[in-house]
């Protein structure tokens, strides 16, 4: 018994004195993410149109893709005090601590007939977003110009990427990735 007091008091004035300590704390970023909150932006129009917009979860982050019939090129990705419809530029109600407005440089139309390629079954809730870590409301802003926007609400103004992928077949996809964390 008397080994086991000498040993914790030993314990115990070592790390009183600093000779036990914890390491350096990791100046790692989430999950390795190097991500940030600043808009991102692509000025190149498409004739690309939108087919389909959907969601889904990952270790990581939460991401949105949009599906296009073409190439996709142009987007303007940014937070925003207020998410605003194409066009009249009315705001929209949105759930979430933060705010992105996603613009794709892509019609929701087929330009040859102005016929819809996509319309949402419910504007206000185009995909299901609730269990989501960070996502809390994906909403439709409209189709004008040729410019497509959505608004998505998120838990709070977080990192956030956007890119394209080819694919599949000779369509492609604009996706928006927002991470769970700093």
């Amino acid at each position: 018994m008397k080994k086991i007091h000498a040993w914790l008091t030993a314990i115990l004035m070592a790390v009183g004195l600093g000779l036990l300590a914890p390491g350096p704390a990791s100046a790692a970023t989430y999950c390795g993410l190097a991500w940030g909150s600043l808009a991102e932006s692509n000025r190149t129009m498409s004739t690309a149109s939108v087919t389909n917009v959907r969601t889904g979860q990952h270790y990581c982050f939460d991401r949105l893709v949009i599906d296009l019939k073409g190439k996709a090129q142009g987007y303007n990705v940014r937070y925003v005090s207020k998410v605003v419809q194409d066009g009249s530029g009315l705001p929209i109600t949105m759930r979430g601590g933060a705010f992105l407005q996603i613009t794709a440089n892509s019609p929701a139309y087929d330009n040859a007939t102005g016929k819809a390629t996509f319309i949402p079954a419910n504007r206000s809730e185009v995909t299901n977003v609730s269990g989501y870590q960070t996502f809390r409301q994906v909403a439709w802003a409209g189709s004008f110009e040729g410019y497509t926007s959505l608004g998505l609400g998120v838990r709070a103004r977080l990192p956030f990427q956007v890119f394209t992928l080819a694919g599949p077949g000779s369509g492609s996809r604009l996706v928006i990735d927002v991470a769970h964390y700093w």
